[in-house]
């Protein structure tokens, strides 16, 4: 009966660790080619639209060598120097900037292009009332699948622990050895302290996330009280972000357009008549028409006849990005002396309709892009003060290609943002 024993226990262990190899293999094995595209590329890149990388869709097909591919991602600065000539252009073309070193594995990357090669042109695709929103949402995101395998897998090693416990009480009942009653679920020491800990970790885990993401509102997209397309002014009408934001280049705040501001252009211009139809995030239509009328309203203006600015009343337009009151960030000093394009930091501003916070503008983000972005020394009164460092560059002590990032010029100590 001891060999019968050893049998059963054997069975259970070996068909345990086959379910637990066969869903952990599934579940793990092949990584999330969007979480990765997130975290590594999106800053700078989008899949059908140049941002300050150019676009990635197609990215195979212009390189036609993967190796070289591959090995530009890991470090675009050292394949530079084997005079590819694909690669030069390209370098040349972006303003000679270099991508970051990526630590990314061969399969990490596949997965990377993968994604890419599965995300649909938006262009191609045609606009339906009411999903204008919902695109893309849930897409790659497996959290819940990985919650119903776990709890799957859960319940059946709670099975198999079932099938060895009675197995070993008819091996003791044909032995004529004593059964002893198995203890109940919630007086049993090990699964208790089991299942604390289990507890114990979940908990810590959401405090610790939560934690980390107060005050954080990334994707926070709040309705405002007049519908103003960035897409329309900025995108269609190629209005400068700097003629309703002027702040941003002489301040530190980018300072919200006042109602003259608004005028100036739709005292003449009383309607819209663009071509592409406008729809709020639910998929409402809007008419751009009755949204100027609202504008008129709250500027105290009449059509035909001269404006008086005193009859109007300020737009209480809905703050999206906000910042920790610890927390420096002078917009000037960026926009002007870092010559970082807004894009950078807010998106695709340009193809918004509503506009939502398109990074979580944490502190570590902030860090990484000091980390990896050069400093724009040609022209730039600003970083006069870095003598040192146009010599060394004219001089070849510092590599021109890799260039002096923020962070060699105290962009990451801590007094430069907290003080």
């Amino acid at each position: 009966m001891t060999k019968h024993r050893r049998i059963a226990k054997t069975i259970v262990s070996s068909v345990t660790f086959a379910l637990f190899f066969l869903f952990t293999t599934n579940i793990y094995a092949q990584p999330n080619g969007q979480a990765l595209f997130s975290s590594n590329c999106a800053s700078c890149h989008a899949v059908h639209k140049d941002l300050t990388g150019p676009k990635l869709a197609g990215v195979e097909e212009r390189w036609g060598n993967q190796e070289n591919l591959y090995k530009w991602i890991k470090n675009s600065s050292a394949y530079l120097k084997t005079g590819d000539q694909y690669a030069v252009s390209l370098w040349e073309k972006w303003n000679r900037t270099n991508m970051p070193a990526f630590n990314l594995s061969d399969e990490e990357i596949g997965a990377i292009l993968t994604y890419i090669n599965s995300v649909p042109d938006p262009a191609l695709a045609q606009p339906v009332p009411g999903v204008t929103g919902a695109q893309g949402g849930g897409e790659g995101d497996n959290t819940l699948l990985y919650g119903i395998l776990t709890l799957v897998l859960a319940i059946v090693v709670l099975i198999l622990l079932q099938v060895n416990s009675s197995l070993r009480k008819l091996s003791a009942e044909k032995q004529g050895e004593p059964v002893l009653e198995p203890v109940p679920f919630w007086r049993n020491k090990v699964y208790i302290a089991t299942f604390t800990i289990i507890l114990f970790c979940i908990g810590g885990y959401l405090t610790v996330t939560g934690a980390i993401g107060l005050g954080r509102s990334q994707n926070y997209q709040p309705e405002q009280p007049i519908y103003y397309s960035h897409k329309v002014h900025a995108g269609t009408n190629q209005i400068s972000c700097l003629y309703c934001h002027g702040g941003a280049q002489e301040g530190k705040h980018a300072n919200i357009p006042s109602l003259n501001i608004c005028m100036n252009c739709h005292m003449a211009v009383n309607e819209y008549t663009g071509t592409d139809k406008l729809y709020k995030e639910d998929g409402t239509e809007v008419n751009g028409t009755a949204e100027i009328q609202k504008l008129y309203k709250m500027a105290g203006y009449e059509p035909g006849k001269p404006w008086d600015p005193s009859k109007g009343k300020p737009i209480e337009w809905v703050k999206i990005h906000n910042l920790p009151d610890h927390v420096y960030f002078n917009h000037a000093q960026h926009v002007t002396a870092g010559k970082v394009a807004c894009q950078t930091c807010h998106g695709e501003i340009q193809n918004m309709d509503e506009v939502k916070q398109f990074a979580d503008l944490s502190m570590g983000w902030c860090v990484n892009c000091h980390r990896e972005t050069k400093v724009q020394f040609q022209d730039n009164g600003f970083y006069s003060i870095y003598q040192k460092f146009h010599d060394d560059l004219k001089n070849g002590k510092i590599d021109s290609a890799r260039g002096i990032t923020v962070e060699k010029i105290g962009g990451t100590e801590c007094q430069k943002c907290h003080y």
